[in-house]
């Protein structure tokens, strides 16, 4: 997998550095493949971005598209050019398949700076060995930095793949009560389950009692896990909740299969947006990639 991803990143990053940038990237690139010492290694990742901007990479559609193919539910849409710089250095390591090598990186990560990280944490779902990187990953979800927790929770399928589910729910719950996009965490809808939705339910309870609206997103947690709690909670916040939250208790209900619960609900609501996310919902567009025009922090599209 290593070769192809390195060649697509070849490719990405061919027309967006200039010159110098290239050429340094291909002495940088020699000296990590033959084998440069864990310091050297740390210093290279940091040195990167005397040659690159840390600014979007916008890469194509087409740039997209071959990059889930490479690996599934790999979506580097968001990254940089410095990430994809140094990612590319990463992967120029010789010893991916030897213990040395997660040991440099998850060591690269002490001293980084939010940049550093977020592009390492990136790079776990390109490497191999991901047992020995599934601590980390957990450790980045834990960072008080939201940039360098979405890194790893959003876009990235490492923590569904690897995540048990305990790290799973920190992370889903984490993305709720900082505000992160859920919509982007990578294999939510795969990774529904009755404790997760009984968390998810314990919040919306506390946020009720508090006088709080619920977070919209929340809601994606439930599935058909939340069980007639769930169905209730969910009608409760299309009664009472702001025209949001309705939206996204409508997205619940149908991803609970309650179709006919959710147009007994339908029968007093007037906001032409509720009821085109109600009908949108019944149609069967309900995963978790409809919550994004919800997320408050998010462009709509």
């Amino acid at each position: 997998m290593s070769g192809a991803v390195l060649g697509w990143l070849d490719g990405a990053l061919a027309e967006r550095l200039d010159s110098r940038g290239r050429d340094w990237l291909v002495e940088a690139s020699e000296e990590v493949g033959a084998g440069c010492g864990d310091t050297r290694f740390a210093a290279l990742i940091s040195m990167a971005s005397r040659h690159a901007r840390r600014r979007p990479a916008q890469l194509s559609p087409a740039e997209l598209e071959g990059a889930a193919a490479l690996v599934e539910g790999w979506n580097p849409e968001r990254w940089s050019l410095l990430d994809l710089v140094r990612v590319r250095l990463v992967l120029s390591r010789p010893d991916l398949e030897e213990e040395s090598a997660p040991q440099a990186i998850c060591g690269a990560l002490k001293f980084a700076d939010v940049g550093e990280l977020c592009a390492l944490y990136r790079s776990f779902a390109l490497l191999p060995r991901p047992a020995d990187y599934a601590w980390q990953a957990g450790e980045g979800c834990r960072s008080n930095m939201n940039e360098v927790f979405e890194a790893i929770a959003c876009d990235n399928p490492f923590p569904a793949a690897h995540f048990d589910e305990v790290a799973w729910r920190a992370l889903a719950i984490k993305a709720i009560f900082i505000g992160a996009p859920l919509w982007r965490v990578c294999g939510l809808d795969g990774r529904l389950g009755e404790e997760l939705a009984h968390v998810a339910l314990d919040l919306a309870d506390e946020r009720r009692s508090a006088g709080r609206d619920v977070q919209p997103e929340l809601w994606a947690c439930l599935g058909a896990f939340g069980g007639e709690r769930g169905l209730a909670s969910l009608e409760t916040e299309f009664r009472q909740g702001p025209p949001v939250g309705r939206r996204a208790a409508a997205l619940g209900l149908a991803r609970a299969g309650a179709a006919e619960r959710l147009r007994a609900s339908m029968t007093d609501e007037a906001d032409p947006e509720v009821l085109a996310t109600c009908e949108r919902a019944l149609a069967g567009h309900h995963d978790q990639s409809e919550f994004r025009p919800l997320n408050p922090h998010e462009p709509s599209s």
